[in-house]
């Protein structure tokens, strides 16, 4: 496992083709290490697709306006998608592995127009008593074969 400080200068620059997971000990700590990497996304007209709780959503909007993201607009021409879990990993009711795959992969195809995708998942379902989520290292493991054949970073 990565120590944080390190994390954080290492996620600014994954612009080539990896899976990457990161834990965190708080929302403030995430948002920290994944701030240069989303930053650098969008500087670089990337396409930006966000998994996030629900529930968490009118915070990450706040937070991205901060870091100078103009939500409406990079939503309005594609460049920013952001699903809550229940449009993403819990889209069935519950994890299940191969329809989570099949979306990475439908996404990550209509994202070609833009030149890579820098994609950022909040897994923080899996601490729940969620149905399927025994198939998450699986699923991880299953993600790394798909991430390289799209120009894509998932974190």
């Amino acid at each position: 496992m990565i120590e944080m400080q390190k994390a954080r200068r290492s996620v600014s620059g994954l612009d080539r083709f990896c899976h990457v997971c990161i834990l965190y000990n708080s929302r403030d700590e995430e948002y920290e290490t994944v701030c240069p990497f989303i930053r650098e996304g969008f500087q670089k007209g990337d396409k930006a697709f966000h998994i996030i709780d629900e529930e968490n959503r009118p915070d990450h909007r706040r937070r991205l306006q901060e870091w100078g993201i103009d939500v409406a607009a990079t939503k309005a021409t594609g460049q920013l998608e952001v699903r809550g879990w229940e449009n993403a990993h819990l889209g069935p009711g519950h994890f299940n592995q191969h329809a989570m795959l099949a979306l990475v992969e439908e996404a990550l195809t209509e994202a070609k127009r833009f030149p890579f995708t820098r994609w950022v998942a909040n897994m923080g379902f899996a601490l729940k008593d969620v149905a399927g989520v025994s198939d998450l290292a699986e699923y991880c493991t299953r993600l790394n074969y798909v991430t390289p054949k799209y120009n894509a970073t998932i974190l």
